[in-house]
């Protein structure tokens, strides 16, 4: 049986003096030192890519813990890879509410004008792609991502001219968030709790989530004081 993660030549001194202290900081947020693991493996990938087996030898000596213990959080959480993906990893939604919109479809024209399947770069290591089960964005339905930041209301031939505009180099913006789209090394390196700077750009939440806060405010609705009993009118919506 091969082992999970690929074996790798250790870090060279340079890249381990920044890996630890990167790690010291992250450290620090902790009371206990093996809390840490979750940052300590989006670190470890934001500088090899995906999760390899220096990186869980790294994180197991900095954290006090095994190796065996390190590998059974990494291989349970989809957002650790065990092998390279691009610098632009696309992924797909294809639960329920996105499927029926659309999602499968894009993501079966998708594989096929790229040529590869899940967790699989192109030979270039520009894109590579992912069948994710949600992305918590339903509003807007089809939703796909790439390196974690949204792109709406998708189609298959959006979806084809996104990656090929990636491919080619050009500048491509995401539907919500930041006013630039990071690397996958970027985005692993803020999952681990290190501020790009990034954070308050652009528009945060579309108009389609936001209706019903708007609603609210237009018929005057507020929530209930703590503890108390729902009134008639508010069961039916705050109207008589």
């Amino acid at each position: 049986m091969e082992p999970p993660f690929r074996k790798t030549e250790p870090y060279d001194p340079e890249t381990r003096e920044r890996l630890d202290r990167d790690a010291k900081d992250i450290l620090a947020r902790y009371p206990k030192t093996r809390s840490a693991l979750l940052p300590m493996l989006h670190l470890v990938q934001s500088v090899d890519g995906h999760v390899t087996g220096r990186g869980i030898e790294f994180c197991a000596e900095t954290l006090g813990i095994t190796a065996a213990q390190v590998t059974g959080v990494a291989t349970f959480y989809t957002q650790y890879k065990r092998e390279p993906v691009g610098d632009y990893h696309v992924g797909v939604c294809i639960n329920t509410l996105c499927a029926v919109m659309g999602g499968d479809q894009i993501w079966s024209e998708l594989s096929d004008h790229l040529g590869v399947g899940h967790d699989e770069a192109t030979e270039d290591g520009t894109v590579s792609l992912e069948r994710i089960e949600c992305n918590a964005a339903c509003d807007f339905a089809p939703v796909m991502t790439v390196n974690w930041e949204f792109f709406d209301n998708m189609t298959p031939e959006k979806a084809k001219r996104l990656v090929d505009d990636l491919r080619a180099g050009k500048e491509v913006l995401p539907s919500r968030g930041p006013n630039r789209l990071c690397t996958w090394k970027e985005a692993s390196r803020v999952l681990a709790g290190f501020d790009d700077g990034l954070a308050h750009e652009g528009v945060p939440a579309g108009t389609e989530s936001l209706r019903g806060l708007d609603l609210a405010r237009e018929r005057g609705w507020t929530a209930p004081e703590p503890g108390a009993k729902p009134s008639s009118d508010a069961a039916e919506g705050g109207e008589k």
